[in-house]
Formats: C-alpha cells, structure tokens, sequence
C-alpha cells in the first residue's frame, strides 16, 4: 500500500489515520515549531526576509529533513513570509523590515514522511497598539477554533467559533484561503474554513489531522494575489494576521502537534 494511503477515507475523502500515526505527526510538527522558535532573535529591524528564509533552509537541512515548500508548485523557498498587509503566501527576498513591521512566518517540513505545518506572528521594533490588537484576536481566534475540534462537532463549529469572536473584535475573516487536510501530504481535503454554522460541514472523528490557520484583517476581508502569483494582499491595504496549529482529532478532544517548546508561538513572549 502507498504510505501516502494509510487509515480509510470517510464519504467526504477525509483520511482517518491510526492512533500509531499520532507520533510521526508530533515529531514533524515539533521540528517545524522548533525552527520557528529558533529565528525569534533574528527579526530585526534591518533584517531581510530573504535571510531569515535562508536561516530556515539551512535548519531543515541541518535536521535531516525536507522542507514542503521548495518545488511545490515551482515555488522555491523554505518559507512563506507575509509582512503587514500581506495576507500569506509571501516570497522571502531583499525587503528589509522596518521598524513596527508585523511578519507571519509559515514553515512546513517533512519527518520520515509526515508533514508539520506552522505559522506564527512576528514583529520587528517595536508594536504598534493596534497591531498588537489585532495579533492578540488572531492568536486568540486560532484557539477558538481548535477547541471546538472534539468528535461529533463539525468543521462548520470550527469556522463559527472563529468567525463570531473575529467578527466581534469588529475584524474580518478572510475567505479566500483556508487550512486543510495533512498527515503523509502536503494537502488533502477537508478544506478548514475559518468561517461558517454551527452543525454544518463534516462531521469531525477521531483520527482526522488538519491545519486550522485563520487570517484575519483590521480592515475588509477581500484579498487578491499579486501577478507572482503567489503573494496575497488585502485589497483596502489593511493589516493582516495569521496563526497555524497543525492538529489530530482524539477520543475526546484534540492533540496540536505544532506547539511552541519554547514558549514564543505569541510574538510578545519576551
């Protein structure tokens, strides 16, 4: 059997894995949150996110793992890094950051064949208060979604959590990308809105692993990609934040595979 095969599929395609699989996601997921602890110190103002994506290159290689990102899709960098009203998706290159600047960094690696999938907020200098407000709703809203993962719930109770506390921060959820299905690829249904009703969607079980990483913007919700085809920006030019967990459905609850050991997943650790 194709490893990229394991566990069944439910009616709506989504992999259910076994209770074994649980460890390989833990040990990816681990090394992904371990590379994003590891280059807190280096955003800096001065710093370029091409360094930065350099940094993280050299550690996934280090690790004697395989980083997701270079050559799919023709895309050719370890990382995505999506600096102020860059949604996600943006290419690592000479931009310097300035002073104030907010920066989503998303890494995902590959261990013995499973895939950890992260992203977290940071800042360069010092944080403005309303980019610290909408960080505070983003990385708060990432964890209203993932409470409500637990058997019987649905992915449509994942989307509402999230979209009812952004919305009454007076933010937007951005609907234009989602989170997604992973274990041994990249990308696999079911697609993780960040918005939605409650009772809607499939219906969550045990052993399902997925992405839940919402966007969220001061401004508008409306995004549209640049002509490098890769870089999404808010269309009215607001702010935009973005937080990732990779994580396994349980018999009672949830497992997130990519927490911090460190400490740093909010950029405010210090």
């Amino acid at each position: 059997m194709d490893e990229r095969n394991r566990g069944r599929l439910t009616k709506d395609g989504i992999r259910i894995y076994e209770p074994a699989d649980f460890e390989g996601m833990h040990k990816a997921g681990r090394l992904a949150a371990e590379i994003l602890d590891s280059i807190a110190p280096l955003v800096t103002v001065g710093q370029t996110t091409a360094e930065i994506d350099r940094v993280i290159t050299q550690m996934v290689d280090d690790a004697g793992a395989k980083s997701a990102t270079i050559g799919y899709k023709g895309y050719q960098h370890g990382s995505c890094i999506s600096v102020n009203h860059v949604v996600c998706h943006g290419i690592p290159g000479p931009k310097v950051l300035k002073d104030g600047d907010i920066l989503n960094v998303d890494v995902t690696v590959i261990v013995d064949g499973w895939y950890g999938d992260t992203s977290r907020m940071y800042v360069a200098g010092k944080l403005s208060r309303k980019a610290e407000r909408l960080i505070d709703v983003t990385h708060d809203a990432l964890f209203k979604g993932i409470e409500a993962v637990k058997p019987g719930n649905t992915f449509g109770d994942i989307g509402f959590a999230i979209q009812s506390f952004v919305e009454a921060q007076r933010m937007s959820v951005v609907r234009d990308f989602c989170g997604h299905g992973l274990g041994r690829v990249f990308h696999a249904p079911p697609n993780v809105l960040h918005y939605g009703h409650p009772g809607t969607a499939a219906e969550l079980e045990e052993g399902m692993f997925f992405t839940i990483e919402p966007m969220v913007n001061l401004g508008r919700p409306e995004t549209k990609v640049l002509m490098d085809d890769w870089t999404a920006v808010t269309r009215d030019k607001s702010l935009s934040a973005q937080f990732e967990h990779s994580v396994g459905v349980t018999a009672d609850g949830v497992e997130i595979f990519t927490l911090s050991p460190a400490g740093r997943f909010h950029p405010t650790w210090a």
